[in-house]
């Protein structure tokens, strides 16, 4: 009797020491991307053959912008990775403020933020940038800018380095094809191939992000299914991608990134991607959920300690978020159909609440994996719940540390805890305010807290005037 040959044989087993990173790069230059330097760059592009460079950068809307160079020498290559390029400032950060007669900025490339571009003909190195105004000094309208200064300012003023993790929702869409099978409305979670189609795509956006640089925690198939009927002859099926624990800049960074990728892969397939709040009325949003954990002396923090009480790190970040929660949405809830996600109750916040485990919360508290013995297996986290996918990663994740800052400030932080918790059935709490419902609340809510996201400097007033503007003139009410 014949046996199938196994198609996948048995790899030779390889000690732990010698699992090889999952970064590309890492392999190639032989360190942690941490230490790399121009000269590393320069060596790289010349041992590989790089024939393009390409500076990338994340503009006021929040999407990746693009540089690109042929270098002509060694002199030349060297010149772009350590004096980057100018920029018009007037058209990369529309509204901020800045004039079109006197709009120059500099792109300046941080090469440990280097990777291969999965999806250039032709190797192609990309470096990621922050922007510096004509003076040399960080580019006080520039996202990447805010967001470096409330995570400085945070660092300085509590000693609380914060780390964050993005869970990238998304809704790859297709025509129905005659052959596939598929899944039913609603039923997707966790859900395996055949009854979801967009599993390859999935797996491949892993090993993309992987060989990136970018750092991912796992990613599987969400609940949103959304069928072909009369009226839209497109398949929705919702997927996630949940990334690794960062410090703040770099957790943007890998949001952004992994958008990039998806948007990529399904153009190469001929598919949609999708991360609008909702894509179809009365079926499963698209969250922007972020996790945090407070850092102290470089230890990931627990947050309770054995009398249950929260340490104090732990109550000035959830008071902080139930407090401004709703003024964050000025960052993190940016779409009209913002607003149908939470009022659909499917698994979104409609009232200011924290509560461990439950997911109708604002803040939720999730419990962690823990092997026999007790011990975790990562660190607690505090999940914000509110944002979307319409989010802008570096403004929100600004404005979070920001509120976190002014948190620590407030007045009786227990009574705030005790009149905002939920137990992990409830969906409504008596006597809580509600999540804004229409922008004009949202700029409402803005007009009153911003002391709060201008402190220290870090939000210019233009910022929140533009932001305040924009949310007046759409007057979205549901």
């Amino acid at each position: 009797m014949k046996t199938a040959k196994n198609k996948h044989p048995a790899l030779p087993r390889k000690k732990p020491s010698e699992v090889q990173p999952a970064s590309k790069l890492v392999r190639l230059i032989g360190k942690p991307s941490a230490e790399w330097t121009t000269d590393d760059l320069v060596a790289l592009v010349r041992d590989q053959n790089i024939r393009l460079v390409s500076l990338m950068h994340v503009g006021g809307d929040g999407w990746l912008k693009t540089l690109d160079f042929v270098p002509q020498n060694a002199a030349h290559l060297r010149d772009i990775l350590t004096a980057g390029e100018r920029g018009d400032g007037s058209s990369l950060f529309v509204g901020s403020g800045i004039p079109v007669g006197a709009s120059d900025i500099m792109l300046r490339p941080r090469p440990q933020s280097a990777f291969l571009d999965p999806f250039s003909v032709e190797p192609t190195l990309v470096v990621l940038c922050g922007h510096l105004d004509r003076e040399g000094a960080p580019l006080p309208e520039s996202p990447d800018t805010v967001l470096r200064a409330a995570y400085q300012r945070l660092k300085k003023e509590t000693g609380v380095d914060l780390y964050a993790l993005g869970e990238v929702e998304y809704f790859v869409g297709k025509h129905p094809g005659d052959s596939a099978n598929y899944g039913a409305n609603d039923h997707g979670y966790h859900a395996s191939s055949p009854l979801v189609f967009g599993e390859r795509l999935r797996r491949q956006a892993l090993l993309t992000l992987a060989e990136m640089g970018v750092p991912v925690k796992y990613a599987h198939s969400e609940v949103g299914y959304v069928a072909a009927d009369d009226q839209e002859n497109w398949i929705w099926e919702q997927h996630e991608i949940e990334l690794l624990l960062q410090p703040l800049p770099a957790a943007a960074e890998s949001v952004v990134l992994t958008q990039w990728v998806l948007r990529n892969l399904t153009h190469q397939s001929g598919w949609l991607c999708s991360f609008d709040p909702v894509v179809r009325h009365g079926h499963a949003g698209t969250g922007m959920h972020f996790h945090l954990s407070p850092v102290l002396h470089g230890a990931h923090q627990t947050l309770t300690g054995r009398d249950g009480k929260f340490c104090d790190a732990a109550k000035w970040l959830i008071v902080g978020l139930a407090r401004y929660g709703s003024t964050l949405m000025a960052f993190g809830n940016r779409a009209p159909s913002s607003f149908l996600r939470l009022t659909q109750g499917k698994e979104a916040p409609q009232t200011v609440t924290w509560g461990r485990y439950n997911r109708n919360a604002l803040v939720r508290l999730p419990i962690v994996p823990r092997d026999e013995h007790g011990r975790a297996a990562s660190p607690e986290t505090i999940e914000f719940r509110l944002p979307d996918g319409s989010a802008h990663p570096y403004l929100l994740l600004a404005g979070i540390a920001q509120a976190m800052a002014a948190g620590r400030k407030l007045p009786d932080l227990d009574g705030w805890l005790a009149k905002t918790v939920t137990d992990a059935a409830a969906k409504h709490v008596h006597g809580v305010p509600p999540i804004p419902k229409s922008f004009a609340e949202i700029a409402e809510a803005l007009r009153a807290d911003r002391a709060v996201f201008e402190a220290g400097g870090v939000f210019s007033a233009r910022q929140i005037d533009s932001a305040i503007e924009t949310m007046s003139r759409d007057e979205l009410t549901i």
